[in-house]
């Protein structure tokens, strides 16, 4: 596998950073200078020293996709980008990693299949189920689903640990189910994918281990920091954002099934020691 023919879209994102990391020799490019939503641009570009296109952007702000501007930015990044990138793949017999959420799903299926057809909530949601849908026209592509990213930049370990830090006993979500995903895992299946050529297709890739609930993952936190004597409160989805507007809904069952990647031979570690070693690092900073 050649570094320098892979291009990482969206490399100022928590997985950005974590592929540029592994992948030091490969182009990385942001919206700052690269607009994958703009086929003129595009279409003008030299993709002659291009094998793989990894596109790790994506508008994520499931609440200011709700809004109008944001509904607009949410369908040309999640969508519109990705399917001008099946394009170009196609036209010039690349590969293309695409990496999408769990929140295709509604959450009634648990866990859920790579073959579960999808049933999108929100916008956000739709968008990245159109996205996954138009990045599977072209050949050769692989299509991550992931769930609960934590990385370098701001996320919800890191907003745990501050809170923590100000003595506050917070309030947490706990009907939500699922995985913590950490980067470098999510960036294990992608190198693990294109390096052995599993088959094309899609793919579920979070962290493994049973489980839980944002207010169990927050009760974790606290213990790996030593704070058990903070309190966590568990409230329901409804409850907590009862006094809130615009807020886009939420699948409650976000497991997905880790059978078909872990068949291609890739090892995924517990979530739970992930998060283990990554409070350890933060407090170290």
């Amino acid at each position: 596998m050649d570094e320098s023919k892979m291009l990482i879209i969206g490399a100022h994102g928590q997985l950005g950073t974590a592929l540029q990391t592994r992948f030091p020799g490969a182009r990385a490019v942001d919206r700052d200078t690269f607009d994958m939503t703009d086929w003129d641009m595009l279409s003008k570009q030299d993709w002659s020293n291009i094998d793989v296109i990894i596109n790790a952007a994506a508008y994520t702000n499931v609440d200011g996709a709700e809004t109008p501007e944001g509904r607009k930015l949410t369908w040309q990044i999640n969508a519109t980008g990705p399917g001008y990138l099946a394009k170009l793949a196609t036209e010039h017999t690349m590969t293309v990693v695409h990496v999408s959420s769990e929140y295709v799903f509604d959450g009634t299926q648990v866990p859920h299949l790579e073959t579960e057809p999808v049933t999108p909530l929100g916008v956000y949601a739709q968008s990245k189920a159109a996205g996954d849908i138009a990045v599977s026209v072209t050949p050769k592509y692989y299509v991550l689903r992931t769930s609960w990213l934590i990385g370098d930049g701001p996320n919800f370990v890191r907003t745990m640990m501050g809170l923590a830090a100000k003595n506050i006993s917070p309030s947490v979500v706990n009907d939500q189910i699922g995985r913590l995903t950490f980067t470098h895992t999510l960036v294990d299946a992608v190198e693990h994918l294109l390096k052995t050529n599993a088959a094309y297709g899609i793919y579920n890739a979070s962290n493994d281990g049973q489980p839980a609930a944002w207010d169990d993952i927050t009760r974790a936190i606290f213990s790996n920091l030593g704070r058990d004597d903070l309190a966590v409160t568990g409230v329901s989805t409804q409850e907590y954002f009862k006094s809130k507007t615009g807020i886009a809904p939420r699948p409650l069952q976000s497991e997905m099934d880790l059978s078909k990647i872990k068949a291609t031979g890739l090892a995924l570690k517990d979530w739970k020691a992930d998060l283990a070693e990554y409070v350890a690092k933060e407090k170290e900073n």
